[in-house]
């Protein structure tokens, strides 16, 4: 690719010339919110929001919700966006306890499994890159497909391992911890770390982000445009396999197979709140881990201070991705709006 070619999106960095005061909400305003909410919510509720009990329960919890935004996340830079995630984390979640039940080991019901979220992902990037179908629509539909087959394999019932046929080293893998922090918590920021580093560090990172922010452009220097969507679809299939695999084992010998859907809004919604902080106008990993903090200590205290309002969670999802996306919206209109002023004054001044 030629060095002069950005691959960069600006829609909601400061502008140059920007004071450090306004760098600083808007590179790490996000930052500043889960700051703000930690500390209110810990003077409210100091006997049951700011303890190590309450944080060991929260990051065990979200594990698999970061995972699945990180599934989320992928496509997304590559500015496709992936509607199966939840759908596809339900059915692997099924699979990963049912096939130990059918005798199967652990290992290669993992192995399956993984490679199960590989072959989704590739039949949505089929679907989007050579039937050219809309990756909205393309990934609902296949979401909905998965759903069915989830429900078509279980009967709509629970699966439950009531004679504890599961191996315990399956069992391990939700139970384990580094120190106070609990085990499946550390290997979804160990894949935080690991997408960081491809997306700033390796070149596959700078043209996924290219091929995001304009297809065309990207084709013109080079960049196999359809090999990285392919690749970020797929990518998106694993990650969902993974946090099915997690959420198989912290359940402890029980599946359902109408939970996973529950679990795409908060996962869009973290992914949409990332873009905004860190790398502005970029959906980032850190950013993605950030907005499952913000949503994670928002729903938290709410919850903590109002017991028992079941309609907090949705409420909380619903209205952090609806601000996150018109954040988004605004800044992108204002940057347009600032690259057609700056066309127009050279003209002008002919």
């Amino acid at each position: 690719m030629p060095s002069h070619i950005s691959v960069r999106s600006t829609a909601l960095e400061p502008r140059r010339g920007a004071s450090a005061g306004h760098r600083l909400v808007t590179v790490y305003g996000m930052v500043l919110v889960a700051v703000a909410l930690f500390v209110l919510f810990a003077a409210l509720a100091p006997d049951t929001f700011a303890t190590g009990l309450n944080f060991r329960l929260l990051a065990a919890g979200n594990a698999v919700p970061l995972v699945l935004a990180l599934a989320v996340t992928v496509p997304m830079i590559a500015g496709k966006i992936d509607l199966s995630a939840g759908f596809a984390l339900g059915l692997w979640q099924v699979l990963a306890l049912s096939l130990q039940l059918k005798g199967f080991d652990y290992r290669l019901v993992i192995v399956l499994v993984l490679a199960g979220g590989a072959v989704v992902g590739l039949v949505n990037a089929l679907l989007v890159e050579l039937a050219q179908v809309d990756a909205f629509v393309a990934t609902l539909a296949t979401g909905q497909v998965v759903f069915s087959i989830t429900y078509w394999y279980t009967g709509g019932k629970q699966v439950v391992d009531a004679e504890g046929a599961r191996a315990a080293y399956f069992d391990a893998i939700a139970t384990w911890s580094l120190g106070p922090v609990p085990g499946p918590f550390v290997i979804a920021v160990l894949l935080v770390v690991a997408l960081w580093v491809v997306l700033e560090r390796l070149p596959v990172g700078r043209y996924l982000y290219a091929v995001g922010a304009n297809p065309r452009a990207a084709e013109l220097t080079g960049i196999r445009r359809r090999r990285y969507v392919v690749g970020s679809m797929v990518a998106s299939g694993v990650l969902c396999a993974v946090a099915g695999i997690l959420l198989a084992a912290r359940q402890g010998g029980v599946a359902q197979a109408n939970i996973g859907p529950d679990f795409l809004l908060p996962a869009l919604a973290a992914a949409f709140l990332g873009s905004t902080t860190i790398r502005p106008g970029r959906v980032n990993a850190w950013g993605t881990l950030l907005g499952v903090v913000v949503t994670t200590i928002g729903i938290s205290g709410l919850q903590q201070l109002l017991p028992g309002r079941f309609y907090l969670e949705p409420l909380f999802n619903g209205l952090t991705l609806v601000a996150a996306i018109t954040i988004a919206s605004v800044a992108s209109r204002k940057r347009l709006a600032r690259a057609e002023r700056h066309q127009i004054e050279p003209e002008a001044g002919k």
